[in-house]
């Protein structure tokens, strides 16, 4: 397995090596879709492996989607505005904090949200599934909106499009290839797949994303996916950052962490 990850790291590198501030370090995760189990286990691996590096100027980035299709969206939100208390976090969001946000007022986007994992998020927050299922979908709006504390819906909402840290751009889905970073819609920012994914030029950065699951990250030239199926594969992915060091944590259904570093 760490010849694996170490093969991953070493692919493809950029012309030039990719770097974070120096005295900094960076730790960010992918989507966690209401997987409080592998969230806490990965929050452990994250606070034992920078005390483990020494002293430095930590972030840590969440990469969105922390809601939806898991069974305990609610836990998840309240563990990661929890955790800021005590970490410089920066909150990224994803197209599962947008359709949750615009359902609360738009019933169009309450079926789409429903669709994608949304029943789970209502019924995390107390709403039992015979209520659910009963409901038509004004009447779900208005369980929905009575149920999810405005704290909550608040904390959602401040989330950011993007965060640039050194080399690295952290956004959850990707950006266009044809527009500068400081015009890049937020549409795009959540939910781009295409061009992104297959574009082979040089963002004038390294993209770190979520939104697309693949097994293993993903790790390309000038963008590394770190979305693997959280609540598909039972895996959820962090990756380190410091000086031009990347390397992988990862909590999986199994309990069985897998760390991977290398020089990259």
């Amino acid at each position: 397995m760490l010849a694996k990850f170490r093969n991953l790291l070493a692919r493809a590198p950029a012309t030039k090596p990719r770097s974070v501030p120096e005295g900094e370090r960076v730790y960010a995760i992918g989507d966690i879709h209401g997987r409080i189990d592998l969230f806490e286990n990965l929050i452990r691996m994250i606070e034992q492996d920078d005390m483990a590096r020494g002293t430095a100027r930590t972030t840590v980035v969440l990469l969105g989607d922390l809601v939806d299709r898991g069974p305990d969206s609610a836990a998840v939100v309240a563990r990661a505005r929890d955790w800021g208390r005590t970490r410089a976090i920066e909150y990224i969001q994803g197209n599962h904090e947008e359709m949750l946000l615009a359902s609360r007022t738009k019933v169009d986007a309450l079926r789409g949200f429903l669709r994608f994992g949304g029943r789970e998020t209502i019924q995390s927050y107390g709403v039992g599934p015979e209520a659910i299922f009963a409901a038509d979908f004004e009447e779900l709006q208005a369980l929905m909106n009575a149920a999810i504390p405005q704290d909550d819906v608040d904390f959602l909402d401040s989330f950011k499009k993007m965060v640039r840290i050194g080399d690295y751009l952290f956004v959850h889905a990707g950006i266009h290839p044809d527009t500068p970073l400081e015009e890049q819609r937020g549409r795009d920012c959540r939910w781009i797949r295409e061009p992104f994914l297959s574009h082979k030029g040089d963002f004038g950065v390294c993209v770190i994303h979520g939104h697309t699951i693949t097994e293993t990250p993903d790790v390309c030239p000038h963008r590394i996916g770190i979305d693997t199926g959280a609540f598909v594969h039972g895996t959820l992915t962090a990756i380190g950052l410091e000086g031009t060091e990347r390397w992988f944590l990862q909590a999986s259904n199994q309990d069985e962490p897998v760390e991977a570093s290398a020089m990259a």
